[in-house]
């Protein structure tokens, strides 16, 4: 377990790769690399759970991942975040806050698509397990997701 967790980030959404939906049937918000950046060094890269928020929207369970991706060689860190719940429109440009709550795994390569999708929705159903407990919902009703984002 993370030990610095909870971990609070805000930031715009942005394309990423164009995977998640496409490829892998599992849609993602991803954080724009300034956001990336300022997340805390010692944060290990791999798969974790928590609360978000696209601009005005409702709370919802997410899962992320924080990392290069190894199956698709990325260069860039990123953070790729699936939100459980589906929206009617797109998302890009849109403010998305997230409460990182726990962690649930290391990042690691797969031999397959299938095997990589297979796991991605093991963490989701993992992910919905935990954020049910007390001690993850009280991130929910935090202040940080009921605070308005001044738009320079």
């Amino acid at each position: 377990m993370q030990k610095q967790l909870p971990i609070y980030a805000c930031g715009e959404i942005v394309r990423g790769f164009g995977r998640g939906s496409k490829e892998l049937g599992i849609p993602t918000a991803n954080l724009s690399l300034e956001a990336v950046k300022a997340l805390p060094d010692s944060l290990q890269t791999g798969v974790y759970y928590g609360w978000a928020k696209v601009n005005d929207s409702d709370v919802h369970k997410m899962v992320l991942s924080i990392g290069w991706n190894p199956f698709y060689n990325n260069k860039e860190k990123s953070v790729e975040t699936h939100i459980l719940h589906e929206f009617k429109c797109d998302l890009y440009g849109r403010t998305l806050k997230i409460c990182i709550v726990g962690y649930l795994r290391p990042e690691q390569n797969f031999d397959s698509l299938e095997a990589l999708i297979e796991t991605i929705n093991s963490d989701i159903d993992q992910a919905k397990t935990l954020l049910d407990s007390v001690d993850s919902k009280q991130f929910k009703e935090n202040s940080f997701f009921k605070e308005t984002i001044e738009k320079s």
